[in-house]
């Protein structure tokens, strides 16, 4: 007797509709254009960074580097103020990471503690800071009357948290970690020290990558500040240098076809584009390391159905 039952397999294929297959297409093909729309112009970058400058200019570069020439990288390589920028901008992201991981996570966890009285109170003055400030005129008159003006030190603990960042980790410790943790750590006669160190930290090692990532790369673009406060040459970090190099076109002092000591501008937008390429590729280089990190942790404070 024949078997008049479906397999679950031809069910399966007549389950999957054609509104579903043009819905899927459709996803398909919206995606597809939102990368190119999103990857083309690094694209260009990187061959605009390589292609004869006047071709550039003229729009005959487009997918495919032309007249191939690495004018711009090798005046990086041989310009030492490109490397002093690098290795200040590298210092000032190591450090200020560091010094804000130390105030935002400890504050964030005081924050959410319900038996915290003055959380609410202390979490307004956070919040406050957000909408207001005291204006550029205040807050420079402050920073010279601690002598902080021209030094490195300002570029490091300016901006110490993030009150954004901080409602991110507090949010996180207070839906994420168990109340009864903490319980059966007081049982065990730990501290709120104890606990924050060998409990809260090790579970939260998703929303501390993530604001790693928005810590550093604020510290990496960080130009304004040291513009503000800095007059410096010496402290001076990447950013400033290729803000010089973009709109200024004075960054190195024995370029050609300038009496001021800038380039041809020809020469000068290839060393542009090479230097957007120099200044970006760390970053792109981070990312992937603590992608899976951050994709968990972008979620934290959503909220939950």
């Amino acid at each position: 007797m024949a078997d008049n039952k479906k397999s679950p397999e031809r069910a399966g294929k007549k389950s999957f509709n054609w509104p579903d297959r043009i819905f899927g297409a459709m996803v398909l093909i919206l995606s597809i254009l939102v990368f190119i729309v999103i990857a083309y112009p690094l694209w260009f970058i990187i061959i605009a960074s390589i292609s004869n400058s006047n071709l550039v200019n003229l729009g005959k570069v487009t997918f495919l580097p032309r007249d191939i020439r690495f004018y711009g990288y090798q005046q990086i390589a041989d310009d030492s103020r490109i490397w002093m920028g690098y290795a200040n901008t590298i210092f000032y992201v190591v450090a200020g990471t560091l010094l804000n991981m130390a105030v935002t996570m400890p504050a964030a966890y005081a924050l959410s503690r319900r038996d915290f009285k003055a959380r609410n109170k202390v979490m307004f003055y956070f919040v406050f800071t957000m909408f207001f400030s005291g204006g550029l005129v205040p807050l420079y008159m402050t920073v010279s009357s601690l002598g902080l003006i021209s030094t490195k030190t300002i570029l490091i603990v300016f901006v110490a948290v993030n009150t954004y960042n901080l409602i991110i980790a507090r949010t996180f410790i207070e839906n994420s970690i168990p109340e009864d943790l903490y319980e059966a750590a007081v049982l065990d006669g730990c501290s709120h020290f104890n606990y924050f160190i060998k409990v809260v930290l090790p579970l939260s090692k998703a929303v501390i990558s993530v604001l790693i990532l928005y810590y550093a790369v604020f510290h990496w673009n960080d130009f304004f500040n040291a513009l503000l406060f800095n007059s410096n040459a010496k402290n001076a970090p990447l950013q400033i240098i290729l803000r010089e190099i973009l709109l200024l076109n004075q960054a190195f002092s024995s370029g050609v076809g300038s009496v001021q000591g800038g380039y041809a501008q020809g020469a000068a937008d290839q060393v542009k584009y090479a230097v957007i390429i120099v200044s970006t590729l760390p970053i792109l280089c981070v990312y992937p390391f603590i992608q899976k990190y951050f994709e968990k942790g972008v979620m934290i404070g959503a909220v939950k159905g």
